[in-house]
């Protein structure tokens, strides 16, 4: 059983709904038969590259708030992340911009076989460490610190490797309908979208695979 994963780097829910799927299928009796692919999508493609805006002004300007409800909402958001067993740090001076550099590394690490490894380090790096993924310098080392080879890493973010096969996950999502993240395509045929509990993850889980033991 495949399971497709659209998310964004920069989005909070998307890192919480990784861990919560990863944890249901700790105790899925088929989870040595089920893959996972990570796909792209951009929350806002409309920014350019290599350009950074405070993501707390961006929040402000896209869900018209006032900075005390931003900052309540990223209080909480702090809360949900923590009892997951994630660190968020959700600080005023955080930066946000456009990731698609970002996915391109990330379709990298896929065809080296550090996927997962390199989707986590960059959760990591910008939720818990206030770190950019949005210029070159800093994703090679990110990239390097997941294991992947530096000097390549740069070659492909200085080029436009990879550009295609963003874009590909990117017109499959819009063909899908798919308008927020996270949203999980199980077994082609079941989608879930948000970062579910992971008592529903288990239920949507149990649910595709009997369907597919019983069709096969």
């Amino acid at each position: 059983m495949h399971i497709d994963i659209w998310s964004d780097v920069v989005c909070p829910w998307c890192y919480l709904g990784k861990r919560r799927i990863e944890r249901a299928l700790e105790d899925f009796e088929h989870r040595g038969e089920v893959s996972i692919a990570h796909r792209s999508f951009q929350l806002d493609p409309s920014k350019p590259r290599h350009v950074t805006t405070s993501r707390r002004q961006m929040l402000m300007a896209k869900y018209h708030l006032a900075e005390d409800q931003v900052r309540a909402m990223d209080e909480k958001m702090e809360r949900t992340a923590a009892a997951d067993g994630l660190t968020y740090r959700l600080a005023e001076e955080g930066l946000t911009g456009n990731t698609f550099d970002a996915h391109r590394v990330l379709h990298l690490a896929k065809a080296r076989g550090r996927e997962n490894d390199v989707l986590d380090r960059l959760y990591r790096a910008y939720f818990s460490e206030q770190r950019s993924l949005f210029d070159t310098n800093s994703l090679v080392t990110l990239a390097d610190e997941a294991g992947l080879d530096a000097d390549e890493a740069r070659r492909v973010l200085e080029g436009d490797a990879y550009a295609q096969e963003v874009a590909a996950d990117l017109s499959e999502a819009r063909m899908l309908g798919i308008s927020g993240v996270p949203f999980f395509v199980i077994d082609d045929r079941y989608g879930v979208s948000g970062a579910q509990p992971v008592a529903v993850f288990r239920q949507a889980l149990a649910h595709a695979w009997a369907n597919r033991v019983t069709a096969s």
